[in-house]
């Protein structure tokens, strides 16, 4: 049997770092569960229950686990967990990952994501020598095209109809970072 991976604690600039999940994050989850949109796009669960949370948490565990990608936490300089960013592997064996990211409300527009992105990108390229990383973003989400712009993903596409988000497929912009890029 493989190995889990290694989920490590990295520095994400602003004074962010990057972190595994822990128990003590419910409250992350909890807040991130009242959002209007993060629950529609990932795994986060709405409505908030302790036993949701403590399955949502036990997930991203279970990520590492399967070595499915690496689940981080944002955690801001004050110590608070303000945000998820992950680095998913389905399609490795083609040379390419994914990311995704989300920050709750009550800590945007405070550079979480572009740390946390950056971060990331940087540590799957140079340690894991990942050639090819990819995002998708809706393109209503301004911040999150900024943020991935920032970090310097460049947009290839419009990718039609790629995603359900709630009760419809929606279109996302495709983005992506060349290992050489960086």
């Amino acid at each position: 049997m493989e190995q889990p991976l290694d989920v490590p604690e990295l520095a994400a600039g602003d004074g962010f770092t990057l972190r595994p999940w822990r128990m003590s994050d419910l409250q992350l989850v909890r807040e991130a569960s009242e959002d209007d949109y993060i629950p529609l796009i990932t795994t986060v669960p709405s409505p908030y229950s302790e036993s949701a949370g403590v399955a949502f948490v036990e997930r991203q565990w279970g990520r590492a686990t399967a070595r499915a990608g690496y689940p981080f936490v944002i955690v801001s300089s004050d110590g608070r967990p303000v945000g998820n960013v992950g680095l998913w592997l389905r399609d490795l064996g083609q040379g390419r990952a994914s990311l995704g990211y989300w920050v709750v409300k009550s800590a945007r527009g405070q550079g979480a994501a572009v740390a946390a992105l950056g971060a990331v990108a940087g540590w799957a390229s140079r340690d894991l020598r990942i050639p090819r990383l990819e995002l998708y973003v809706e393109p209503w989400n301004t911040a999150s095209v900024r943020a991935a712009e920032r970090v310097g993903f460049q947009r290839e596409g419009l990718l039609r109809g790629w995603q359900q988000v709630g009760d419809e497929r929606r279109d996302m912009f495709v983005y992506s970072l060349l290992n050489p890029e960086l």
